[in-house]
């Protein structure tokens, strides 16, 4: 059986409807990668907690993330959340209240992630600061920074990040992400990193 699509004449069942399970199946498959490869939110000084225990009212209250990467709940006291996902800060506000409270009810929210920021510099129109809610690669920064002006050489951008206290470069080349090569290149970026545009 023939279908009219466009201007051409389509076997329904054989090319056509193979192509399109085909085209189905790579954006469900690259969706439910991108979704995977994803990691959980680590809290960063900066970020601004709300932090509730059920039926206590005195228990109720924003909390900043210091600089050192603490925060102080009463009751509780000092905790170390930078570098913590969301449910392990939860976890360990719970545990230490079962001193006081039997069995709270702790619920920990990300209220502002004043502290996951990228910064790009060098020869881009709008270098600076930027604050991200959520997952930016390299392509996106440079993007937020308003692009690379003429003078850039895009062939040597550069990642810097910190891992475990030791600086780290890696390499970005957007001559190559132009035409379609080394799409792996193009990183998610941590709070922390820096773009550096030469």
């Amino acid at each position: 059986m023939t279908q009219q699509v466009g201007a051409h004449k389509v076997k329904v069942g054989t090319k056509f409807e193979l192509l399109a399970k085909a085209l189905l199946a790579v954006v469900l498959m690259s969706t439910s990668t991108l979704v995977l490869a994803l990691d959980p939110y680590l809290i960063q000084p900066g970020d601004v907690l709300e932090i509730s225990v059920w039926r206590e009212d005195g228990l109720q209250r924003e909390a900043l993330v210091r600089p050192d990467g603490g925060l102080s709940f009463p009751l509780v006291g000092e905790i170390g959340a930078a570098g913590q996902t969301v449910p392990a800060v939860s976890e360990e506000i719970k545990k230490r209240l079962t001193k006081f409270i039997p069995d709270p009810v702790v619920t920990v929210a990300l209220k502002q992630n004043l502290g996951n920021k990228v910064y790009v510099i060098g020869k881009v129109n709008r270098p600076g600061e930027f604050a991200v809610n959520r997952a930016v690669d390299v392509l996106q920064a440079l993007s937020m920074a308003g692009g690379m002006n003429p003078f850039a050489d895009t062939k040597n951008i550069q990642v810097l990040r910190r891992v475990n206290g030791e600086q780290t470069s890696v390499g970005f080349n957007y001559a190559e992400m132009e035409q379609g090569k080394k799409l792996q290149q193009n990183i998610l970026l941590q709070a922390g990193d820096v773009v550096v545009v030469p």
